[in-house]
């Protein structure tokens, strides 16, 4: 059985896992349109001394909201960066403990920072600040980033708190 499989049991994961897949599609489209906009930029600079203006702009917004928007697929797959030096040699069930507090410590942190971009994206909107060059509005950028961080937080509730991963994948 496939890692993502046990989803198929649970119509909250289930659920979850087709929000994180959309975000990661969104994500990837995004990232696809920056590409094809800094190689744009980049040929009529080089060729025609034409540029794309505000290119590095769009690619900093872009960027950040695209980050946000993987966030929640790596967290459902378990990919997070995890440093088992210590407990690598632990019993399994130990090891189970240690990653769903690891996930309601992830759920905490990104339920707060979520918080927190939400804060920071109407206060961008109140001041109505915008990007240097282009005048993008800042607050666009936070509007985006706060679902995924959100969602994220909710699926590493749901793995704090729903079955075993062990458990899910026998």
């Amino acid at each position: 059985m496939d890692r993502l499989s046990f989803m198929r049991m649970d119509p909250i994961l289930k659920f979850l896992s087709f929000l994180a897949q959309l975000c990661a599609v969104l994500a990837g489209l995004i990232l696809t349109a920056v590409t094809l906009v800094t190689c744009v930029s980049l040929i009529g600079r080089n060729t025609t001394g034409w540029t794309i203006l505000g290119d590095y702009e769009l690619t900093a917004v872009a960027a950040g909201a695209a980050v946000a928007l993987f966030m929640p697929l790596c967290q459902l797959r378990r990919e997070n960066i995890i440093v088992d030096f210590f407990t690598a040699k632990a019993p399994a069930a130990l090891n189970a403990l240690f990653d769903r507090f690891g996930a309601l410590l992830m759920a905490l942190m990104l339920i707060f920072i979520g918080w927190r971009t939400a804060i920071g994206g109407m206060s961008a909107y109140t001041s109505q600040t915008t990007t240097m060059m282009l005048g993008f509005p800042e607050w666009v950028v936070y509007a985006a980033m706060v679902p995924p961080l959100l969602l994220t937080g909710v699926i590493a509730l749901a793995q704090t708190f729903g079955p075993a991963q062990e458990e899910a994948l026998a």
